[in-house]
């Protein structure tokens, strides 16, 4: 690229790279974190995101009212995700927290935690070195507008944001048979989930505050705090019910995590049509292209605008055609190249159909520039 030249042309190579390595969500990621921080010095503050921080890394707000399978589906994706798991439980045990004491005096005198404070709690514990290199979940929190807002003043911004659900009834029986193993934390259920190990039988104990009376209190201040949190986030919910086996509530769960989030990064689709003859590629080609404002790239017609355009490669072109032979690969990977590689494929996006036809086609698109996204 010349920088000399007026108006500046921006090779579509470039634009391939950047959204392969994914460097608009990097540097909207830096840039953010820039703002929201304000570091006394930014240089070392960049580095230092470069060095640990992952923009591809889970950050999950697992929420949901009480008994919905909150603490089961957020271990199994910890598990599954190898990420750690930020619970209430979690933050007010720590030993690593310059907080404890404060908390602990709240904790005596039997009052509620301040928003703040849990805020708090909860930066801290994502400044460490797990959470900014493979990611988190935070199960049951915020629970209200006023944290959620105190956790986007501080630049704490899920990912993904899932809220489980089920009818008041569902969950006020379900609660009743919860059960918690006193070593490991994990939650089981004398109905649904009840373990085979009977050493594991042993240990399970009623947790407080599972009658009837007691969640549907808690069950009442959830859905007085509910509207807030849906203001807070918005469209970037992703609700799931609850009322079903909690193994199927975790992969629906662990399906939409894993899908990346949409992003303001510029993005043109890069379309690759396949089946065997008959199957109707052409017309789906022309159908996506004219829903989506796409390039529609047909071999067979490319090759014959070639063959008859007065060009060298056209007149090299037209007796393969004329005869019904093959045209050879390295031609025709040449004529795809020169014209998906061209500013208007790059802007619109394009449909490629009728190639590749065999392996051997497909391993020489990428020596071509040919890079299909879907």
């Amino acid at each position: 690229m010349d920088a000399t030249k007026r108006p500046l042309y921006i090779p579509p190579q470039m634009g391939l790279y950047a959204e392969k390595h994914r460097l608009f969500d990097m540097m909207q990621d830096l840039l953010g974190n820039l703002l929201i921080h304000q570091p006394e010095n930014p240089l070392d503050f960049l580095i230092r995101q470069l060095k640990f921080s992952n923009c591809d890394a889970p950050r999950i707000f697992l929420l949901g009212p009480p008994a919905s399978g909150k603490t089961t589906i957020a271990m199994w994706l910890s598990k599954q995700l190898i990420i750690p798991r930020i619970s209430r439980e979690s933050l007010l045990t720590n030993e690593w927290s310059a907080l404890s004491s404060e908390v602990q005096g709240y904790r005596e005198r039997k009052q509620n935690i301040p928003k703040d404070l849990w805020a708090q709690l909860i930066e801290e514990r994502m400044k460490l070195d797990d959470c900014l290199c493979s990611g988190w979940i935070l199960e049951g929190l915020p629970d209200s507008r006023e944290l959620a807002r105190c956790l986007q003043v501080r630049g704490i911004i899920p990912r993904h944001v899932v809220v489980l659900y089920a009818p008041d009834i569902v969950l006020i029986e379900r609660n009743l048979g919860k059960r918690v193993d006193e070593i490991t934390g994990e939650v089981y259920h004398t109905t649904f989930d009840w373990p085979t190990d009977e050493n594991i039988r042993w240990r399970l104990k009623a947790p407080r505050g599972i009658s009837e009376k007691e969640t549907a209190q808690r069950l009442l201040e959830y859905h007085r705090n509910f509207p807030g949190i849906v203001q807070s986030f918005g469209k970037s919910m992703k609700l799931i019910n609850a009322d079903q086996l909690c193994a199927d509530a975790f992969w629906q769960v662990l399906s939409h995590v894993r899908q990346p989030p949409q992003t303001p990064a510029p993005f043109s689709p890069r379309i690759l049509l396949c089946g065997p003859p008959g199957s109707g590629k052409s017309l789906q080609a022309a159908l996506l292209a004219q829903k989506y404002g796409l390039i529609n790239v047909s071999c067979a017609q490319m090759l014959k605008e070639a063959a008859t355009s007065d060009t060298r490669l056209g007149k090299f072109i037209k007796p393969y055609l004329d005869g019904a032979w093959p045209v050879p690969d390295k031609i025709v990977i040449k004529l795809l190249s020169k014209r998906i590689n061209r500013l208007d494929c790059y802007i619109r996006g394009w449909v490629l159909h009728g190639f590749p036809k065999d392996e051997d086609q497909a391993r020489r698109m990428p020596g071509a520039g040919i890079y299909p996204n879907r």
